[in-house]
């Protein structure tokens, strides 16, 4: 279930913001913007009785240190919350009001991770009196969109996240490699990637896709793999995989991907 969240700011709280990285910097900047009191902002080994002194606790360290951090911290009246995409809440024990909000947008520096957080799409959990409502409450407060994730989807949706934001960059990479290869500069390629995901999101990403795959055109694809380096072809295939599942395509034996 999505939410469209209210963006007019409730009444204020107050949030301490373990971890001085992207995320957590990110976090704090924009919630700061948006009214919340940020009361303090630490690195890994924060006061354990900060749960005592704010409404929210939100831990932004790396996904393997979250279980350390949060059995560090004295349980509280706080909500303790993580903004780790994979992690459900079982991490955050033994703390009785729970939750968890990961926002789907890259954050690779606080002062444009927090403007990214404005009006991001983000997944929340909680468990405990009031907890997913403060989750949801830090989410219409940036202006966002929530989407309801329990923890048995946790994993296959923060995959998709990966998908959606590292593999697409991956993929690119191979666009600036085989452009350097053909000449040709690799910003003349990045209106046509735009194109292509503006369609995705008015049409579907099935009827969005053209090309040599979506029109059954496997000598073209024959001659693309041939006129690859052999380190780009695996990547190549794979994609082309992709592409025929989804127009519904068999890929012909001679192209199919090999382990």
């Amino acid at each position: 279930m999505s939410t469209a969240a209210d963006p007019t700011p409730g009444p204020a709280r107050s949030v301490a913001v373990i971890g001085r990285g992207r995320a957590g910097g990110s976090f704090a900047l924009a919630l700061d913007r948006a009214g919340w009191e940020v009361a303090h902002l630490a690195g890994r080994e924060p006061d354990p009785r900060i749960t005592g002194a704010v409404d929210l606790v939100l831990i932004a360290v790396p996904d393997a240190e979250v279980t350390a951090v949060a059995g560090a911290l004295v349980p509280g009246a706080a909500v303790v919350a993580h903004c780790a995409g994979s992690l459900g809440l079982a991490v955050l024990e033994p703390h009785g009001r729970v939750a968890s909000v990961h926002p789907l947008v890259s954050l690779s520096s606080p002062e444009l991770g927090a403007d990214r957080l404005r009006g991001a799409w983000f997944a929340v959990a909680g468990a405990g009196p009031g907890a997913v409502e403060l989750a949801h409450a830090v989410v219409a407060d940036l202006g966002g969109r929530s989407v309801d994730v329990p923890d048995d989807r946790r994993v296959t949706y923060h995959a998709a996240a990966a998908v959606a934001s590292n593999h697409l960059v991956a993929v690119l990479g191979q666009v600036e490699r085989l452009a350097a290869l053909a000449g040709v500069p690799a910003e003349a390629y990045w209106d046509l990637a735009a194109g292509s995901l503006d369609n995705v999101t008015r049409l579907g990403a099935a009827a969005a896709l053209t090309g040599p795959v979506a029109r059954g055109d496997w000598e073209t694809v024959r001659a693309h793999v041939s006129a690859l380096p052999v380190d780009e072809r695996s990547g190549y295939l794979a994609v082309v995989a992709l592409a025929a599942r989804l127009v519904d395509r068999s890929v012909p034996d001679d192209l199919e991907l090999r382990a």
